[in-house]
């Protein structure tokens, strides 16, 4: 795989890195999804327009709060907005004009630049689940993750075809300290796979460490220049933005980083029950907030971002894969759309307990959302359960596998004379079949979208084998995958550096797990 990239920015070692380039193992990676339909708008003209009017109203005569940043208060106060304590009241159309410097369109390079991904217009790229605490697999159940867990999913992500983008948190590693396992995460996802990746945003500082090492992957002034981390900043809904993540937006915004600037967002709870004033809450912080990193520097790159869900209103537990879901996300793709900024959301969410029916049918909801609504970055992909408290080992594969039907979806349907067929119809006439036609004999290897995972046997073949259910199926494709795993190669010199790095870092603090 080529990495003249990362050999080019290197202290040494290039000769290694080609030798071991040559006894890699190659690894498919779909490019990224380049849709060829049309997408699905809700909204007519009117309501979007009511929508946009009242989102500035909302920053005008409500406001938003920047709490424990008074840096942030200063320079609001200074682009003429009015500061009262902690509460920014935004005069209408300032927000709004200050997104303009934000570029419609991001490029994420990866150290591998087969890798690299254009997020915006008519892309989608997949990536996988980010932040739960637990990890659940067939053999050990649900569990507490750890580190180990962690680097599993980054590995089975790297050797994952439909997936474009290695994430961030895929799970939270709890046997590591707080204050240390950013470094750990980032140093799994920079050595043990060769795709783009997302970095820290628990505290401002750790949002540095993951620029400084990526200073050390692709050079510093590389790093200045191009977007090489996305990163997920989440508002805290509704209408608050806290000095840590305001923090790391600082930070990836003065690097030219791209940050996911997204409303958390339970309906019920954190927002009104209606779609239409879910979406104006949604355009309201997405406005103070991507504006906000203009301000801190003009131009750096930014996506809108919407991760909203309903509540069962008997349990108060939040629920996924709903229409109401569905339907905001459709409208907020408008509403991004409409702003000439990139679109996140959508993701394989489910409220399901175990990799079952009940998670198939709301990832396939969610997913089929997101492609038709113009997301362009769809975080959580694969490997989510339990509402995000889990990240699940089958799952994860069983997500990955269906993300190829969004690509064979978003080729649309081609019309050129191999598809019309003709010859073939002429060829078979009444009563035939197609089986052994010439056309069928030339297109059939790439005629029709195959999973890798479900069993399409008959009855006595499966009945055979075991009798496997999807879950059984997926087990054994993780092990399978994670037993036919290699390293991607990567210049020993930068690798040593990046060791380096982490090994000094954790030893110039003493644990902490808060």
């Amino acid at each position: 795989m080529a990495e003249a990239t990362t050999r080019r920015r290197s202290r040494s070692g290039g000769g290694a890195a080609r030798r071991a380039e040559r006894t890699t193992l190659k690894i498919e990676t779909a490019k990224y999804i380049e849709r060829n339909i049309p997408l699905f708008e809700i909204l007519n003209e009117e309501a979007l327009e009511i929508i946009e009017a009242n989102a500035e109203l909302i920053l005008e005569e409500v406001g938003v709060n920047f709490v424990n940043n008074p840096g942030a208060l200063e320079r609001w106060r200074n682009a003429g907005a009015d500061v009262e304590g902690e509460r920014v009241r935004i005069p209408r159309g300032l927000a709004r004009e200050l997104c303009k410097t934000a570029p419609s369109r991001i490029t994420q390079h990866a150290r591998n630049p087969e890798r690299t991904v254009e997020i915006g217009g008519n892309t989608l790229v997949c990536a996988p689940v980010y932040g739960p605490p637990f990890v659940r697999d067939l053999d050990g159940g649900r569990r507490y993750a750890t580190m180990d867990d962690f680097q599993k999913f980054v590995k089975l992500g790297y050797m994952s075809k439909w997936l474009h983008h290695s994430g961030g948190t895929v799970c939270e590693p709890t046997d590591v300290a707080v204050n240390k396992r950013h470094l750990d995460m980032l140093l799994a996802h920079m050595t043990l796979s060769d795709k783009p990746f997302m970095g820290s945003v628990t505290e401002p500082s750790r949002a540095q460490d993951s620029v400084e090492m990526c200073e050390i992957l692709f050079g510093k002034e590389f790093v200045q220049e191009n977007t090489v981390m996305t990163s997920l900043i989440n508002i805290n809904s509704p209408m608050t933005f806290d000095d840590v993540m305001m923090g790391a937006l600082e930070v990836y915004a003065a690097n030219n980083q791209a940050c996911i600037v997204s409303p958390f967002i339970v309906g019920g709870a954190m927002a009104p029950v209606s779609v239409a004033g879910t979406l104006t809450q949604v355009l309201a912080e997405v406005l103070a907030g991507i504006a906000y990193s203009q301000l801190i520097r003009p131009g750096a790159p930014v996506i809108f971002g919407a991760f909203v869900t309903s509540i069962d209103m008997n349990s108060g537990a939040p629920t996924f894969g709903t229409p109401e879901a569905s339907q905001i996300l459709y409208g907020a793709g408008q509403l991004a759309r409409r702003l000439g900024l990139p679109f996140r959301s959508g993701g394989g969410l489910c409220g399901s307990k175990l990799p079952d029916a009940q998670a198939a049918y709301e990832t396939a909801h969610t997913h089929n959302a997101a492609l038709l609504g113009g997301v362009n970055f769809m975080l959580h992909s694969c490997g989510w359960l339990e509402g995000g408290l889990v990240s699940s080992f089958e799952k994860f594969v069983m997500d990955a596998d269906q993300l190829g039907v969004l690509h064979q979806m978003a080729r649309g349907v081609s019309h050129d004379e191999n598809a019309q067929a003709l010859d073939a119809i002429r060829e078979v006439g009444p009563g035939g079949h197609y089986l052994g036609c010439a056309h069928t004999q030339a297109n059939f290897k790439e005629a029709f979208w195959r999973s890798e995972l479900l069993d399409y046997k008959p009855f006595e073949t499966w009945e055979d084998e075991g009798a496997r259910d999807t879950q059984a199926l997926a087990s054994l494709r993780v092990e399978k995958l994670l037993a036919g795993y290699q390293k991607p190669a990567m210049d020993p010199g930068v690798e040593e550096a990046l060791n380096a790095y982490v090994a000094e870092k954790k030893a110039s603090m003493p644990d902490s797990f808060i």
